[in-house]
């Protein structure tokens, strides 16, 4: 089948691709809205500018909208414009995103992909959170921290790349903080630098951390292609 991702440059929503490729599917075009800030309770907003490099990689294309309202119906008014241009231009039948436990989040796309006739793919949905990380990296996913934002994890936590150990360390710090391990309520977002799924991966030359003693994020000021990996 052919879809279209809704594509944030996060864990979620990259392996959500790699797996639908796995299952057969032909992912053939990105979809990225550019969210007004990091308010929206259904998007991700930091350094999407950079999800080019991902698409690059990918070899897949990208469209892309801005959000002018975190309000969720502006948003999902904006989706909804933007699927219509993708079963336009690349003739998708449905949409893979990464959700994994968000119910209102799943419903809002189901309801819209409804509207426009489009299968709504979820390879992540209901996903152990533990095993979810492992398989991401026993899968050669890269992962950086690109925002924190609930008690339990500080500014050491930004830009960091995830490994094996860290798993243990956050699992932990969930346990003892209450924040989902997955991080679908919005308490980090991440950023992928290298899979399986690009040609080459992505090197940040230069960034900045952000933080205000609760909450903060990674900030890339400037990447690239990696061609020399």
């Amino acid at each position: 089948m052919k879809l279209g991702s809704l594509f944030s440059g996060g864990k979620d929503s990259t392996f959500a691709i790699y797996l639908a490729q796995k299952q057969g599917h032909e992912v053939t075009c990105l979809l990225s809205i550019f969210t007004k800030s990091e308010e929206s309770h259904l998007l991700h907003y930091p350094n999407l500018q950079w999800t080019k490099l991902q698409s690059e990689s990918m070899n897949i294309p990208q469209l892309t909208i801005n959000a002018e309202s975190d309000e969720t119906d502006d948003e999902l008014f904006v989706l909804e414009k933007l699927l219509q241009n993708a079963k336009d231009q690349f003739h998708i039948e449905g949409l893979v995103h990464g959700g994994i436990k968000s119910q209102f989040q799943k419903e809002k796309f189901e309801s819209i992909c409804s509207k426009l006739n489009l299968v709504v793919i979820t390879p992540l949905w209901n996903t152990e959170p533990v095993q979810y990380l492992n398989n991401l990296l026993d899968s050669n996913f890269i992962f950086i921290m690109i925002t924190v934002s609930c008690d339990g994890l500080d500014d050491t936590w930004l830009g960091k790349e995830i490994t094996k150990s860290d798993i243990d360390t956050l699992k932990h710090l969930s346990e003892k903080f209450g924040f989902n391990l997955n991080f679908e309520g919005g308490e980090a977002e991440t950023f992928v630098v290298g899979c399986p799924l690009f040609s080459n991966p992505i090197k940040i030359n230069q960034a900045k951390k952000i933080w205000d003693g609760y909450r903060g994020r990674f900030e890339i000021m400037d990447a690239e292609l990696n061609y020399n990996a």
